[in-house]
């Protein structure tokens, strides 16, 4: 079986690695301890010029919930035309109603200014109150993939949801698992789930090649991020998942 590992980066740095490691397609977006939001034009554009792999880039305004205003929604109208012109092969967006339904209407508009780039339904779908409706309401929005941890907090844990998914959508969308999947348990989802596309990001930590490092003063929540670390894609673990898709036969 032929499987497709996309991987989550937030940097030009990342999608070289992540390309080199042997990756089929990346995700750009930047703030990921935010839960990833749009990247700048600049990002986009030297990804794009950079790589060959297919780009697909989120559409994502700001952080929190996906209920999105007439403002948000037209921020994200521009940014998708910014990522066309770029030259990505796809974005990755969701959006949600009050009850915690696709807003099936909107989507679709989003589909509809992305063609010819192919369109993802981001993590939104794991905050929808059915997912099985949620399920038809995307198909129906015309997208081509849904990225989603089964509504659980690691796609390991959301196993039997994304198998069921799977079953129900057959071959009307792609169902892409993803959220907390690494090397250690890739092997087991692919075998129970069936899911020939898998999202992770496969980072590790680098240190800060600073000097000089200013004690008590923070650029957000220290909690989340220190200032004198980044990380990047890891591309030994980017090829170790790669290598163990190659092994498995469903």
């Amino acid at each position: 079986m032929s499987f497709q590992v996309e991987i989550c980066v937030d940097s030009l740095e990342s999608a070289t690695i992540a390309e080199a490691a042997g990756a089929g397609r990346i995700e750009l977006c930047s703030a990921l301890s935010e839960g990833s939001i749009t990247p700048s034009a600049g990002l986009i554009e030297s990804v794009c010029n950079n790589i060959s792999i297919e780009v697909n880039v989120m559409i994502r305004p700001r952080g929190g919930d996906f209920l999105y205003s007439d403002r948000d929604f037209s921020v994200m109208r521009r940014d998708i035309e910014k990522t066309g012109e770029a030259g990505a092969e796809g974005i990755v967006t969701g959006i949600l109603n009050r009850d915690g339904t696709v807003d099936i209407e909107r989507t679709a508009l989003l589909v509809e200014y992305a063609s010819p780039m192919k369109v993802t339904f981001n993590r939104a779908f794991d905050m929808c109150r059915d997912p099985k409706k949620a399920l038809e309401d995307v198909i129906n929005a015309g997208a081509a993939r849904i990225l989603t941890s089964g509504q659980a907090r690691s796609a390991i844990e959301g196993t039997q949801v994304i198998k069921g998914l799977m079953a129900t959508a057959g071959e009307r969308i792609q169902i892409m698992p993803g959220g907390g999947i690494t090397e250690y348990n890739i092997a087991l989802l692919a075998t129970t789930t069936g899911a020939k596309e898998f999202h992770l990001s496969g980072r590790h930590q680098k240190e800060s090649m600073m000097t000089f490092r200013r004690k008590g003063v923070f650029m957000g929540d220290p909690r989340l991020q220190s200032e004198y670390s980044v990380k990047f894609a890891d591309g030994d673990r980017i090829r170790s998942v790669i290598m163990i898709l190659k092994g498995i036969v469903i």
